[in-house]
């Protein structure tokens, strides 16, 4: 039978964490009725994608960024696994539902605070890089397609400029979310680093991985593509 395979980086240092975490994301993923079993892997974690792809899963990168690492880097592991014939499909950034998810969270948070969406900036942190454009440019074409729900988007990142401290500094009736797909270290340390330099005062909304309705949004990728 058919599998889907949720797959993250994990953290390497560290796997355990990630790894389970990614399997209780699948585990929610299989009862909102994808149509075939789901299972979760990361690539931090020893043997973990062997175990659970073949060359009839399906591939769901739960990674924000469509670039080299999604049709390179995973490609060679899925064939180190033994599953070079997997399909891979879109990852998580790119899901055309995705904007409308995050229009949704940042109109909930505001309206907490008694705002209006019309007067409500949403910062949007990403991981961005030095090398590749791939964060960068889901980042910004995500910023476009907020950009006329919200009084203004702006934008910031981890590793490459306008870092997050910067883009943060200044903002008022603000809401900040992180455009990550797990809760792991850039979220945990350097996302609240960067706020906390920068007085970032507004609501801190979770990384749009976690929200209670990504589970089903990713099922129905799945169905679509069995």
């Amino acid at each position: 039978m058919m599998r889907a395979v949720i797959v993250s980086h994990g953290q390497p240092g560290n796997p355990g964490p990630q790894q389970r975490a990614v399997e209780d994301l699948a585990a929610r993923v299989a009862a909102c009725g994808p149509g075939c079993p789901v299972a979760g892997a990361t690539l931090a974690m020893p043997g973990a994608l062997a175990a659970v792809a073949d060359d009839d899963s399906l591939i769901y990168p739960m990674f924000m960024a469509e670039g080299w690492f999604t049709r390179s880097e995973l490609p060679r592991r899925l064939a180190q696994a033994g599953a070079a014939r997997a399909r891979v499909l879109r990852p998580f950034g790119a899901d055309p539902a995705l904007p409308g998810l995050i229009v949704a969270q940042v109109h909930a948070a505001a309206a907490a605070q008694g705002w209006l969406p019309r007067d409500t900036t949403l910062l949007l942190s990403a991981h961005g890089s030095q090398r590749s454009q791939a964060s960068f440019t889901i980042t910004m074409a995500l910023a476009d397609s907020i950009a006329p729900h919200v009084a203004r988007v702006v934008t910031g990142f981890v590793e490459q400029e306008p870092f997050l401290a910067d883009a943060a500094t200044g903002l008022t009736q603000a809401v900040s979310l992180p455009l990550f797909a797990l809760r792991a270290e850039h979220v945990l340390d350097d996302l609240p680093e960067a706020l906390d330099r920068a007085g970032f005062t507004g609501p801190r909304l979770d990384p749009i991985g976690l929200a209670p309705e990504v589970p089903a949004l990713i099922a129905a990728s799945i169905r679509a593509a069995s």
